[in-house]
Formats: structure tokens, C-alpha cells, sequence
């Protein structure tokens, strides 16, 4: 049962908009949310998902603003989260109401070079680097320790490899990369008053006072993102909750900021229903009853002009531990990757560090000196005693000759992702490693032995149980 603080109702009584109803946004807080899921096309499309999970009793409805998103019903027997499909990275579990933003960003352009300045678990800049093609960078910011490695998981998973990882307080941004990114995604900290269909709880304790600091915080993250932006580049403001302190607030104190130079640009159109929840500005205030969905908050904003930063360039960072591939490196690696995964990488795109091979995205080497990276694109391959050895991320982020490859059954893939060995019916000459596939999708690399797969799936990527979807 939902816990409501009253002082949270009085408040939302009065910001309501008129054609809607309390009763109806209180009944709708007590409504468990519908699953949703976002198909990862960087690995297979909508149709063919579909197609594959229907076989196996799914159920799928569309959402309305993100032709790749879904609200989904399963047997009673399946997790979600613990399918082969999911641990494939061929869809993220993410709520509709959170596709919204990237869906703002990237809905009528391509841009080359994007921030999400809060990224963590990953489903937007998952679904950015998705909209993106693999292409161009993201750089990929959390501030919160506890956050980045789950972040870091899903971008392996859904096999993102035009991202840079940062690790920030958000308001460094405006200083160390002033007017650099044709695009930015500010999904704000927020009081989360739109997640309580999730959290039952969440608003038991809620605080007016605590409103007011959290808007204090995203006002200066507005402001770092706004001299972070190129002129002429694009500004996506998002929160997960409902008050127009938050929402607004902040972004009219922008443009109270920096004056001509912020152009509201309307989302009243980005859908067919979007009119049910735009504002006056062109912004959506989403409440949860208007698509049975979380609460959710969008506006997009234009840089018209350039603004003058706030402080001098900072010192630029010297002593990049990596350092291009040479020629030689790049032959021995070349030869394992055509060998195994038929594939040919740019040498320009490819660092080293450590007899460790790494994929940089495109255009982040103008960066190196201006700020300090957690992690930059994909780790390839090490050096190692008896010549290369290809990572699973590689081979999760590239794409492959299916030739080149083994085709196992499901059982079989269950097994694999258990992290067993998988023995083969009948013996032959070992082919050393090989990328297994299953329904044409990669699973991950084991050793061919003769007489067995020899499992290579890192430990940390075992599941005790694989949820069945037969």
C-alpha cells in the first residue's frame, strides 16, 4: 500500500494542472507500474525480438514515444532479467516513462558529440548510444561511486562502445568542457516524486525544505550544462519527479540566466499523444495517470548564441597513461581479430596500455588533455606469453562474421551462461577460441578443445540460475 505524505498531496493539489483530477493521480500512485522493456537494436531489431519472445509466450503492447520501447507481460515462470536474451543484451528492463529524454535529444538530428551528465544505471545512455549507431562520443558521467560499476556493466552489455566514462560532480563540466558537445542529456538528481508507483515508500517522508536544496543543486547543473553545449546544440532537461520547483523552475531560471541565448523548443509534437501533458512552454510534465506510466519531467532547450564561461581554461592534464597502437602491435592484433571475428578495426581508434588493446570512440583524443576519463571505449584484447587474447566485451561490442562462429542450442547457451563447459557430441581437431552464437546472437567466446567448449565467459558474468523461456 502506497504511503502518501500529506503535506506532498496539499502540495500536488495545487500544482495539478486543472483537466486533471487528484483522485485520479492518487489511484494511480496505488497501481503497480506495467513492465517495460527497450530493445537494444545495436544487437537485433524490434520485429526479430518480438518474433523470438512471442515464440516463448511473451505478450508485447508499443509505447507510443519510442518505436523500440514496449510494455511486456511473461509467463509466470520467467524472469526477465534472468533470460539468456536479457544477459545477451538484446533488451534493457526500463521504465517508458524514461525513454522519454533521449527520445527529445536525438529524435530529429544526428550529433556527434554527446554528454549524459548523470548516467548511471545506464538506460538512457544505453538508449542514446543505440540512436547514435555506436558512433561519434558519449561521454558517459556518474557522480556516485556506488553507481558506476553497474553503469559500466550495462554499457559492456548492451555492447556500447562509442562511450567514455566519467566520474564528476556534474558542475565540472561548464569549466573543463566549455561549449564542446552538440548535444547534452541532464537527467537531474531529483526528489523522485514520480517513482512512487515503484517505491511504495518513497514519499513517506517527503520535505517543501528538501525541494528547495535539491533545486539549489540542479539549478548549477543546469548552468554547467548550458556552457558545456556548443551554440546551436541542443539541451535536454529531465527529472523522475513532479513539482515545478524542480521542473520549471529550473528551467525558466535558465533562461532568466542566460537570456536570448536559451530557446524553448516544444515536444508538444514528439508523439501523437504528447499534447495530453505539454505545457504552456513546450515542456512535458507527465503524470502518471495520463499514460499509466512513472512521473516524469522533459524539456528540450536551444543554445542560440554563445555565453561567456565563468572562470580561465583549466590547466590541461598531462601524462595519458595510453598510447597509439603502432604499426607492429596493430598487425599482430589485426591478424586475431580477422581470424576469429572477421572483423578489421581503424588503427586510429586503437590505444595501448599495459599489453592491454583498447577501442577509443571516435573524437574523443581531443579530450585526453581537457579532463580525466574512468574509462574510455572498449578493452579489445591483452598481450599475453603466447600471443593475443580477445576480450568478451569485444566480441559483445563488435560485429562479426557469423561464418566465423559456433552455433549452440539453447540448453546449450543456458549452460554457457552458467558458466559450464559445453562437450561436444563428437570429437574433432581443436579450433582454439571461437565466438559461440545462439539464434544468431553472441553469447560470448569459449575455447574449442576437440571435445568439449571450454567455457571463457568472465566470473562476474555467471548466473546460478538462467530463467526459463522455452
Amino acid at each position: 500500500m502506497v504511503q502518501l505524505n500529506q503535506n506532498f498531496i496539499n502540495r500536488i493539489a495545487q500544482e495539478l494542472p486543472p483537466q486533471l483530477s487528484l483522485d485520479d493521480f492518487l489511484a494511480s500512485c496505488d497501481k503497480p507500474l506495467r513492465p517495460s522493456l527497450r530493445v537494444n537494436t545495436l544487437k537485433i531489431d524490434s520485429a526479430s525480438l518480438i518474433a523470438r519472445m512471442q515464440a516463448k509466450g511473451w505478450q508485447f503492447t508499443a509505447i507510443p514515444w519510442c518505436a523500440d520501447g514496449f510494455w511486456f507481460s511473461v509467463p509466470e515462470t520467467v524472469q526477465p532479467g534472468n533470460t539468456v536474451e536479457h544477459l545477451q543484451g538484446l533488451f534493457y528492463l526500463q521504465e517508458a516513462s524514461s525513454m522519454l529524454p533521449p527520445m527529445a535529444l536525438l529524435y530529429d538530428t544526428d550529433m556527434a558529440t554527446v554528454l549524459d551528465m548523470a548516467s548511471a544505471p545506464g538506460s538512457k545512455t544505453t538508449q542514446i548510444a543505440a540512436m547514435m549507431h555506436n558512433r561519434g562520443l558519449l561521454v558517459s558521467n556518474e557522480y556516485s561511486s556506488s553507481r558506476i560499476k553497474a553503469l559500466h556493466a550495462n554499457i559492456l552489455r548492451m555492447g556500447v562502445c562509442n562511450t567514455a566514462m566519467t566520474h564528476f560532480d556534474a558542475r565540472v563540466f561548464g569549466e573543463f568542457l566549455y561549449e564542446t558537445f552538440d548535444a547534452i542529456l541532464l537527467d537531474a538528481p531529483c526528489s523522485g516524486e514520480g517513482t512512487i508507483r515503484k517505491d511504495p515508500l518513497a514519499l513517506k517522508n517527503w520535505n517543501a525544505d528538501e525541494i528547495q536544496s535539491i533545486a539549489a543543486t540542479q539549478r548549477d547543473l543546469i548552468e554547467s550544462a548550458f556552457l558545456a553545449l556548443k551554440p546551436g546544440g541542443v539541451l535536454v532537461y529531465s527529472t523522475c519527479t513532479l513539482n515545478n520547483t524542480e521542473n520549471q523552475g529550473v528551467c525558466h531560471h535558465l533562461k532568466q540566466t542566460f537570456a536570448d541565448a536559451v530557446e524553448f523548443e516544444s515536444l508538444a509534437t514528439l508523439f501523437e499523444a504528447a499534447k495530453q501533458t505539454a505545457t504552456p512552454e513546450g515542456f512535458l510534465h507527465v503524470w502518471p495517470q495520463v499514460y499509466d506510466s512513472e512521473g516524469f519531467f522533459v524539456a528540450r532547450m536551444r543554445k542560440t548564441a554563445s555565453v561567456p564561461r565563468h572562470v580561465a581554461p583549466p590547466q590541461q592534464r598531462q601524462n595519458f597513461p595510453f598510447e597509439p597502437t603502432t604499426q607492429k602491435h596493430y598487425q599482430l592484433l589485426s591478424r586475431e581479430l580477422e581470424n576469429i571475428l572477421g572483423v578489421t578495426l581503424p588503427k586510429e581508434r586503437l590505444w595501448f596500455r599495459d599489453n592491454e588493446f583498447w577501442l577509443f570512440p571516435e573524437g574523443v583524443a581531443e579530450l585526453l588533455t581537457r579532463i580525466r576519463f574512468q574509462r574510455i571505449g572498449v578493452k579489445i584484447a591483452t598481450m599475453e606469453k603466447h600471443g593475443i587474447k580477445l576480450q568478451h566485451q569485444a566480441v559483445m561490442a563488435l560485429d562479426i562474421a557469423p561464418s566465423l562462429a559456433i552455433s549452440v542450442t539453447a540448453a546449450q547457451a543456458a549452460q554457457y551462461m552458467m558458466g559450464r563447459d559445453i562437450p561436444l557430441e563428437t570429437s574433432t581437431k581443436a579450433q582454439g577460441e571461437r565466438v559461440l552464437l545462439w539464434q544468431q546472437q553472441v553469447l560470448g567466446l569459449a575455447k574449442h578443445l576437440g571435445n568439449k567448449l571450454k567455457n571463457q565467459l568472465p566470473r562476474v558474468l555467471v548466473r546460478d540460475n538462467i530463467s526459463s523461456s522455452e
